[in-house]
Order: C-alpha cells, then sequence, then structure tokens
C-alpha cells in the first residue's frame, strides 16, 4: 500500500471531477484537495476565460494556473501529504501538466464518461462551466487530442463513490506515471 502520492484527475466540465477528488481526498489519511479552478477565481480584474480559437492572454492565464496548482501539489507533498489535484487539463496540456509537478509517485486518472452523460450531468448541475464550449468540443478535445497516460474511466453509469473505488482499486494500488 502507498503512504502518499499526488493523484491528478482530469476530464472535462461536469465529468465529476471536484466531487470525486474530495471524496478520494476523504477516502485517503492525511490530504489536500488541490483545486486548479480556485488560482483563475484569484484572477479578480483582467481574467481571461479560455474560448475556441483561445487568445494568448487566456492561455497565459490558464498556463500560470497550472504553473501555480503543480507547485502547491509540490508543496502539500513535501509536507507530508498526499495531494488531489483536480482541473480540466486537455490535449497536449496533460504532459505539460504532469512534468510541472515534481514529486512522485504521481497517479493520473482521467474521468471520461460518454458525451451524453456529461450532457445530462451539466444540464442537472447548479453551476455552468462550458461558457462557449460544446460538450461536443470538449469531449473531442478530451478523446482525440489528450495522450492516453494514466487510468482512464468512463464513469457514465459510476456514482462517484463507485469511481473512487476504482481509482483506489486500479490507480492507488497499481498505476504510476
Amino acid at each position: 500500500m502507498r503512504s502518499r502520492a499526488v493523484i491528478l484527475i482530469t476530464g472535462v466540465m461536469a465529468a465529476g471531477k471536484s466531487t470525486v477528488a474530495q471524496a478520494l481526498a476523504e477516502r485517503l489519511p492525511r490530504t489536500a484537495h488541490v483545486r486548479g479552478d480556485v488560482f483563475r477565481r484569484m484572477v479578480v480584474n483582467g481574467r481571461v476565460e479560455m474560448a475556441p480559437g483561445e487568445e494568448d492572454e487566456a492561455r497565459r492565464q490558464l498556463d500560470l494556473r497550472y504553473r501555480l496548482a503543480a507547485h502547491a501539489a509540490d508543496e502539500y507533498f513535501k509536507a507530508g501529504f498526499t495531494v488531489v489535484v483536480q482541473d480540466v487539463i486537455l490535449g497536449p496540456d496533460l504532459p505539460r501538466v504532469i512534468g510541472m509537478i515534481h514529486s512522485r509517485p504521481l497517479l493520473v486518472v482521467v474521468l471520461a464518461p460518454r458525451a451524453e452523460a456529461i450532457a445530462a450531468r451539466e444540464r442537472a448541475r447548479s453551476k455552468t462551466g462550458y461558457g462557449e464550449w460544446t460538450v461536443e468540443q470538449l469531449d473531442a478535445g478530451l478523446r482525440e487530442t489528450t495522450p492516453r497516460i494514466g487510468l482512464w474511466l468512463d464513469t457514465s453509469e459510476q456514482s462517484p463513490e463507485e469511481t473512487v473505488d476504482e481509482i483506489l482499486m486500479r490507480a492507488w494500488l497499481e498505476g504510476e506515471v
């Protein structure tokens, strides 16, 4: 059994990242939950959201958010915590962010429910996060451009608790980048 690790959970919006990451952190001893979106929300004036055809400033802010989350993960890990990092990290950004996190072991979990499950979850949520993106665009970004790194889970039919059980069984015991 591992004593601690950094666990990076990614997927599109409404994939269940926040819920699963929090539930996972609650199941493991001495944990910290690093929510990448917190760093985005810290920008009070001048925030530029990622949108199709991203502009340069949006990309710079996204990269800053990823660097801050990676640094926070490393610092918590150095302090003796298992760290669950959660954010939307798709396409070529995934290996870049993995490279930004220096602590090991590093476990990568990609929540990849089917697009129709995402759409249903998005309709049921009180918050909306897609902005100018469509479910189909983000799903394509996940499936067509994201390298197959780590544990990919189709969580379409799983509860958050079942997803955490599978992560603990498959990634915590076996997986590592």
